[in-house]
């Protein structure tokens, strides 16, 4: 279940959850950078190679990423205000136990 994402304009960052009968992770994000690529059909566009995946333990800590994710838009020099960024979004609420 993907929660929270940006879409940067050479990686993207999901928050996502694992749920019964997933995948594997590395599985899925070659499988979405496929798809994602085909449609997109920008043959200047491209993904980094890697992926980087963290586990996040709290609500507080998924507030945290968020808030500092959010910011790449900034840091890029893309928007002034991370409320400016289209390419964000959230598809599933991720629930915290």
């Amino acid at each position: 279940m993907v929660g929270r994402y940006v879409i940067m304009p050479d990686h993207i960052h999901f928050f996502a959850a694992e749920t019964d009968g997933d995948i594997p992770y590395e599985n899925w994000i070659r499988y979405w950078k496929s798809i994602f690529s085909k449609r997109h059909q920008v043959s200047d566009h491209r993904w980094q190679s890697d992926h980087w995946d963290r586990r996040i333990r709290s609500e507080a800590a998924y507030e945290e990423k968020w808030a500092y994710v959010r910011e790449n838009s900034i840091r890029k020099g893309l928007v002034t205000s991370p409320d400016d960024w289209p390419y964000q979004g959230e598809i599933y609420e991720l629930p915290w136990r």
